[in-house]
């Protein structure tokens, strides 16, 4: 039995028809405003060549972390859906089988925002009027194949159709960017940027940091094996980045510390982790003082800095072993900012056009510490709820969380931060939402008059993404 696939025009807005009311009326004015998508992990050889995508499995099931832990979770085997282990072992390559199977669990995801993501893909992008299901499998996958070997659905081709304004791309501090070389030679109009995340030579409990550091004095011609030539090769790379439109610094540390070393103490610790000799605690005192650096760099240069903290990478360490990372097994900690972020705060906090964005998971932190800090700080702005709270309720409780201590005008939009080139919209569509009633509560309640609920919709929707990451 086939079920039609609806989205209900009024969906994510409050109950209460009142409030409803208003919410409708403030996301009907931002609703067709340009998508400003200014942190993600989308690959940028897609618009640098705008090859066709493959098949559905290859586009939405193999990249999306959330996807591949819920099914994990609920003992689906990764091999049945083709992940490939590390060793030989056999792995399932029917795509439509594949496809099938995910089919056959699409209802584990009720209630989450992976199914509202993929529901607005299915119908708003393909054009699908009913549910996935087991029955409905193999419709969907000859659907979506078949669109995807049209013209108009070639990444540069649907970059326009979702009316992206900019997209940021992530690459690692030692990537060449010979793919947004090609977009610029291309003569293509849409603005792709890359953003410099450098984690790959500034966290030594990488197994290839040490190979790294080599690296990276090669690309530049600096002595890597000095803090000083250190230093200046990593403003090397970033002025190499900001050739090519990035406007920002990405970090993924395991926690929020910082530090403010002498170079003679940094030294040091640089020469301890290059002669195998390294400590305990070097490794993230080594992180935190980077983190110190980064943000001196950003003051010479102009880049805003992203922190994004708090992840246990491949908690699973069975699952690390036999598919490698980035297969759904991060979990959330507890991380503190206040203590953590006070030497880089002491030491950049009054300088002139410094610009730190911070995230969390964390939820706790907002109220506690992250709404206060952002409430004093001139640099110090909260970036949107990330990762596994990128969802309806997740930006609800951030607004309630961060908004009478911090305001509205220290935080920055939305950003989607993801690798699902086809949920931008969709994530896009949830924010305006969630914020539009928000707003219409304030209206309802007498905080917030109607003008400038108008006002801030469109902020949230638009303009503080854009002026935050100086696009």
């Amino acid at each position: 039995m086939t079920r039609p696939l609806r989205l209900d025009p009024d969906r994510f807005f409050p109950a209460d028809e009142r409030v409803r009311g208003i919410a409708r009326e403030l996301f009907a004015a931002v609703e067709n405003a340009p998508i400003i998508s200014p942190h993600g992990h989308t690959d940028p050889a897609w618009f640098a060549y705008d090859e066709a995508f493959r098949d559905p499995v290859s586009l939405l099931l193999w990249p999306d972390h959330y996807l591949l832990r819920m099914l994990y979770s609920q003992g689906v085997r990764l091999e049945s859906l083709g992940i490939k282990p590390l060793d030989t072992s056999v792995t399932e390559t029917d795509r439509r089988l594949i496809w099938r199977r995910f089919a056959e669990h699409y209802r584990l995801f009720r209630g989450t925002p992976s199914r509202l993501w993929l529901d607005h893909v299915f119908a708003e992008v393909f054009g699908l009027d009913m549910r996935l299901s087991p029955v409905t499998a193999d419709i969907y996958f000859d659907a979506i194949s078949a669109a995807l070997a049209k013209p108009e659905f070639r990444p540069r081709a649907l970059f326009d159709r979702f009316n992206i304004e900019v997209l940021a791309t992530t690459e690692p501090a030692l990537d060449g960017l010979n793919h947004h070389r090609a977009i610029r030679s291309s003569g293509w109009m849409g603005r792709v940027i890359t953003t410099f995340r450098p984690d790959d030579v500034t966290d030594p409990d990488r197994a290839d940091f040490v190979v790294n550091l080599q690296r990276l004095g090669a690309m530049t011609n600096e002595d890597t094996s000095r803090w000083g030539g250190y230093i200046a090769a990593l403003v090397q790379r970033r002025a190499a980045f900001r050739k090519l439109g990035a406007t920002a610094t990405d970090h993924g540390h395991p926690t929020a510390r910082t530090a403010d070393l002498s170079p003679e103490a940094c030294q040091a610790m640089l020469d301890r982790i290059l002669q195998g000799r390294m400590e305990p605690r070097d490794p993230e005192l080594f992180r935190a003082q980077m983190l110190t650096e980064m943000a001196q760099m950003a003051c010479e240069d102009g880049m805003v800095m992203q922190l994004h903290p708090g992840s246990w990478r491949n908690h699973n360490s069975w699952l690390l072993k036999r598919f490698g990372p980035d297969k759904g097994a991060d979990i959330p900690m507890r991380t503190d900012y206040v203590q953590a972020l006070k030497p880089l705060l002491d030491k950049c906090g009054r300088k002139p056009g410094f610009s730190l964005i911070v995230f969390t998971l964390d939820e706790a932190a907002y109220s506690r510490e992250l709404a206060p800090m952002a409430g004093h700080y001139p640099c110090l702005k909260l970036g949107p709820p990330w990762w596994f709270h990128d969802s309806p309720e997740g930006m609800l409780r951030f607004r309630r969380a961060t908004t009478e201590t911090a305001g509205f005008y220290n935080t920055v939009g939305f950003n989607d931060d993801t690798r699902a080139f086809l949920s931008i919209p969709a994530r896009h569509d949830l924010a305006r939402r969630m914020d539009c009633g928000y707003l219409a509560e304030l209206v309802a309640t007498g905080r917030l008059e109607d003008d400038e609920a108008a006002e801030l919709a469109m902020d949230l929707a638009y303009n503080f993404a854009k002026a935050a990451y100086h696009l």
